[in-house]
């Protein structure tokens, strides 16, 4: 099923974990799938027009997979609106600004990125279709947490 001209729903839901342990990680809620179809319209495609190929890195988590990684039970990516993303071709740092200058979305956050390797980390980016997105910039590192991008 394709949820953009770009991104199939397979690609949003792939995971090496779910291979691994035979976790079935296809949405069986028609609403997740729609979740997913718009964060592929609202967020991915624009990401994928303006950069060219776009990785997809985690897409959609059923619970029992986010469990399985250790993810928060509050995570984005078991509703259908977040996946974290990268572009071979641009920094994680330039991708997460541009996303933040030019995209609505509820939260993103650049993950793990060190300022010296411009391929290390990732961007995690969620959007929520039926709320009001809350434009919440953040950055992940091995110390911690900080608001906004830096």
């Amino acid at each position: 099923m394709k949820l953009s001209e770009n991104f199939t729903l397979p690609e949003m839901c792939k995971s090496q974990t779910a291979l691994r342990k035979e976790i079935d990680n296809l949405p069986k809620d028609p609403d997740v799938v729609t979740k997913l179809q718009t964060l592929a319209e609202e967020i991915l495609q624009p990401i994928r027009n303006k950069f060219g190929p776009t990785v997809i890195n985690s897409g959609y988590r059923c619970k029992k997979l986010n469990t399985a990684i250790g993810g928060s039970k509050k995570s984005q990516h078991c509703l259908g609106e977040a996946a974290d993303v990268e572009v071979p071709t641009v920094s994680n740092r330039d991708l997460a600004e541009w996303i933040k200058n030019n995209l609505d979305f509820d939260q993103l956050i650049l993950e793990f990125y060190n300022g010296n390797d411009p391929r290390s980390g990732w961007v995690h980016v969620s959007y929520k279709s039926q709320k009001e997105n809350r434009k919440e910039c953040l950055t992940i590192t091995k110390q911690g947490y900080s608001y906004g991008l830096s």
